[in-house]
């Protein structure tokens, strides 16, 4: 059953997300933001009572949580999941917010448990788990590494080292050219007891049942700290998924946008991470735009544009600083498991020319993340272009999908009021 059209829908209740709602609802629109957690916020803003949340609340819009896209079964449709029912949303325009997930390294050990995202372990303290008195190694790349090191010592946790792989020279010069030397400083007085290494990334984590220690390397010298949990990433990779589907273009693993943050598919905008990771500031201003332009406010939208051409270049800057270092594609042996969903290692891989052909003759990227974990590793391992997306997006249980409902139904499961 196709439930009545909405003026827009946003998919993704992070920092663009829920800006680009605001935006439309203020405007007069009806709006309906769509989120897999059951919260607005994302990841960056899980939990917390920030005044955009409440700007949110106060906007008019509609916010289902617990849902998730999974198809378009045909232009200017969404097929949604809730939590027990899947139903179809109509829409006139429609702002993709979907927001990054983290980029994860292969190398010996990594798949171990306590081997885990420094975002992942952000999220999973945010919901109640356990993390005072345990030894936390972070490591990786990316300041958002240096923030997750805060957090954790903000929940009791052991930090014995931050370990980062970009240079010293890259990183101190970012952070005085950035605008963010401020926050910084302050994160950095919180850690001024923990050994922060430069020009260092994880060789190997080793343990029995889980992971006991991480060996690290710095120049020509390794060593071992012992750790409960080792918080590694480096950095982010856009969602994008959602985006190839309806049929939006990407440029350098990004979703294309123009001035108006509309994509190249007519009635589609596209704000924050997907667009190229820029962190959350050009989120929202990107936010906004989207909203504005989605609701035809083209002359408010532009009030934005200078500000978002500042964090642009930030963006820039920053992809820059932390580009990931050539070493880093020496680190899995041949036994390394890269594809953690069909346990595909990486001897496997190496003799194919291609990702199809990886696919078709190991199935790396067949498994439940369709790719989304081991697609950006064998991207920068081989070069690779990945460019599978089929629906659904993510998976679904049969019974969801034969359980079809209404719009009214979808409100009574999945809506909270915005």
């Amino acid at each position: 059953m196709i439930e009545s059209r909405w003026d827009v829908v946003v998919v993704g209740a992070g920092p663009a997300g829920l800006a680009a709602a605001c935006m439309a609802a203020e405007a007069g629109r009806r709006v309906v933001v769509l989120d897999e957690n059951p919260q607005p916020g994302g990841q960056i803003w899980r939990g917390e009572d920030h005044h955009w949340i409440r700007r949110f609340s106060a906007s008019g819009s509609t916010f289902r949580g617990a849902c998730t896209v999974v198809d378009q079964p045909e232009p200017g449709v969404l097929h949604v999941v809730g939590r027990n029912i899947s139903y179809h949303l109509r829409f006139k325009r429609l702002v993709i917010a979907t927001g990054a997930r983290e980029r994860f390294m292969p190398f010996p050990g990594w798949t171990l448990p306590g081997v885990v995202g420094a975002g992942g372990l952000q999220a999973l303290v945010k919901s109640g788990w356990p993390l005072a008195g345990k030894r936390v190694v972070v490591a990786g790349a990316g300041p958002l590494l240096l923030q997750a090191a805060a957090f954790f010592r903000s929940r009791g946790a052991r930090l014995t080292c931050l370990a980062e792989q970009t240079p010293l020279r890259r990183g101190l010069s970012f952070a005085l050219r950035s605008g963010k030397r401020l926050q910084a400083i302050a994160l950095l007085g919180r850690l001024c007891d923990v050994p922060y290494r430069w020009s260092c990334w994880p060789v190997r984590a080793s343990g029995q049942e889980r992971v006991e220690s991480v060996t690290l390397r710095q120049g020509d010298r390794m060593w071992t700290e012992p750790c409960d949990y080792l918080a590694c990433s480096f950095g982010l990779v856009p969602n994008t998924e959602l985006a190839q589907l309806v049929g939006c273009e990407l440029v350098d693993g990004a979703v294309r946008v123009d001035e108006q943050q509309e994509t190249t598919v007519s009635g589609v905008y596209c704000a924050g991470e997907p667009t190229g990771i820029g962190g959350v500031d050009l989120a929202l201003i990107q936010g906004q735009i989207a909203g504005c332009s989605a609701a035809g406010s083209l002359q408010r939208a532009s009030a934005f544009f200078e500000q978002r051409a500042r964090w642009i270049e930030f963006r820039a800057r920053l992809q820059a600083a932390f580009a990931l270092r050539q070493e880093l594609r020496q680190l899995p042996d041949p036994e390394t498991v890269v594809c953690r969903c069909e346990d595909v290692p990486l001897k496997e891989i190496r003799p194919h020319s291609c990702w199809r052909s990886a696919k078709l003759q190991t199935r790396c990227g067949m498994g439940p993340c369709q790719g989304r974990i081991c697609g950006p590793i064998v991207e920068f391992l081989f070069g690779w272009k990945v460019d599978s997306v089929r629906p659904p997006l993510t998976p679904v249980r049969l019974e969801q999908l034969v359980n079809r409902g209404s719009a009214a139904t979808a409100d009574r499961h999945d809506s909270h009021p915005g």
